[in-house]
């Protein structure tokens, strides 16, 4: 297949999905929909590693892609984290929706962007959170009582699993909330665009807790170690004091807070 074919298809394609979200204008406008579309992306992408989690304790097939082997999900552990996250959908985004849909009326143009305007918008919306996050990231370490009554709930577990990943206090969950919310409107993206940058942040971010080194893991399908994912942020949640960045390494590299040993390696000397 050509580029110019395989052009025209991915352009029909967002085009018929832009079409079929257009028709239900009513629901993508309600303030109810933002709560409920976070919640499902949520759970459709901690869901296949729920099911790792329950496999964990009874195939060893599944143990060897663990970053953390010995570490195990109990039920009480994932349904506190579920409690937290719904009660943060309902009483804290749910009031901010109600705002956001009044200050920004659902924007429906006619026409679906192009796959190159997606890729390049959505990966543009992922540096400038990137580098956010990093900086808040940053600063919530370095402060003592920034991290102490902000962030240090998300540090309760030192191996992450994926229904942690939003087991976040108020603060952190407004915070990059609004990151989220902010940067396609900084640049100017198309509402598509915005709900599949949406979509993509939310699967990098619970794949970075899940705790799972998988072949196709996106650390592994981007070169030169310019991505740091799973391993990079399970380290984090080991040593707490490194790789602060929630996707890449140019941050952390740059200001000389990036560690590459794996998470295994670093278990295994502190068992020594």
């Amino acid at each position: 297949m050509s580029s110019s074919s395989a052009g025209r298809i991915s352009t029909l394609f967002l085009q018929t999905l832009w079409d079929w979200l257009r028709q239900r204008q009513s629901l993508l406008g309600s303030p109810f929909f933002p709560v409920s579309f976070s919640l499902a992306v949520y759970l459709c992408c901690c869901f296949p590693y729920i099911c790792l989690d329950l496999l964990g304790s009874r195939v060893a097939a599944v143990r060897r892609f663990k970053i953390q082997p010995r570490s195990k999900v109990t039920w009480a552990m994932a349904c506190g984290s579920l409690r937290k996250i719904l009660c943060n959908h309902v009483f804290f985004i749910f009031p901010l929706s109600l705002v956001h849909c009044h200050w920004k009326p659902a924007n429906s143009p006619a026409l679906a962007p192009g796959l190159p305007s997606v890729a390049t918008d959505v990966l543009a919306c992922l540096l400038l959170f990137d580098l956010q996050y990093f900086l808040w990231h940053l600063l919530h370490h370095k402060v003592s009582w920034l991290y102490r009554f902000f962030h240090m709930e998300h540090h309760y577990h030192t191996a992450s699993f994926s229904l942690m990943t939003e087991d976040t206090g108020v603060w952190e969950t407004l915070s990059l909330s609004f990151f989220s919310a902010l940067n396609p409107a900084l640049l100017g993206c198309h509402p598509l665009t915005e709900m599949l940058f949406f979509v993509t942040n939310i699967y990098l971010s619970v794949e970075a807790h899940s705790g799972y080194e998988l072949p196709w893991s996106p650390h592994r399908l981007v070169p030169f170690g310019l991505y740091g994912g799973v391993r990079h942020h399970d380290l984090h949640h080991l040593k707490f004091k490194v790789n602060y960045a929630p996707y890449f390494t140019h941050w952390d590299r740059l200001l000389g807070t990036l560690r590459t040993e794996g998470a295994r390696g670093e278990l295994r000397n502190a068992e020594m």
